[in-house]
């Protein structure tokens, strides 16, 4: 349930429930691990949410070399940009986990985003979380080490700051992808966990647990 600021107004709304019923144009889809969503390149028809699983965002230069410019979870969307005008898809999509997804055709989302202001109040907000994040990854690119830009996409893999559990779980995100967000190699990457392992900031449990003190490596010059 998302609380939307309308005016002076706080609405509530249920983005999952209004999605799926949207109606034409929108089609419940089922991806299994590692399989291909979209491809670099493909016509950009459609928008996607994902109701379930996590989705990676990659894009591959002239020169064949691959890159992870995201990872998008449960309640995003991804391939927003069918909506400003891209004809190709700039970039790849393929399921990590087990994904449900909502396809929405650029048509019924236009049509959507034009008739119900509620919801396009939040897509709104989302896009320009969104541009934030991007324009601090950026930042983050220029001016950090790798070993801060490392702790930063843990944290933000983590949903640190979003919820009110203090530590989380990732899973299915491995050290080659890690070097591949924050642009260095897979040895620096194992470095750095080990390190942060030590210090307790992370450690395996079925799965790669984060702790909330990893920020003080973020924080520190």
């Amino acid at each position: 349930m998302a609380r939307i600021i309308v005016g002076k107004k706080t609405m509530e709304f249920d983005a999952d429930t209004f999605l799926a019923t949207i109606g034409a144009g929108r089609k419940r889809v089922a991806v299994l691990k590692k399989q291909r969503i979209f491809a670099q390149g493909d016509r950009a028809d459609a928008v996607f949410y994902t109701q379930k699983g996590k989705v990676r965002l990659t894009v591959v230069s002239a020169a064949g070399k691959e890159a992870t410019i995201g990872i998008v979870g449960e309640g995003n969307f991804f391939g927003e940009g069918s909506l400003a005008g891209q004809l190709l898809r700039m970039g790849s999509a393929v399921a990590m986990t087990d994904c449900e997804l909502l396809r929405i055709e650029k048509k019924s989302m236009m049509a959507v985003l034009h008739r119900e202001h509620a919801f396009s109040d939040m897509f709104v907000a989302y896009l320009l979380r969104r541009n934030i994040r991007y324009e601090e990854d950026l930042v983050d690119q220029l001016f950090n080490s790798s070993e801060k830009r490392l702790a930063r996409i843990l944290l933000l893999l983590a949903h640190f700051g979003k919820q009110t559990i203090p530590d989380a779980v990732i899973s299915n995100v491995s050290q080659e992808t890690l070097a591949e967000m924050i642009g260095t190699t897979r040895s620096r990457v194992s470095f750095f966990m080990n390190r942060f392992r030590k210090l307790g900031f992370i450690h395996y449990n079925g799965g790669l647990k984060v702790h909330s003190s990893l920020l003080n490596i973020v924080l520190h010059d």
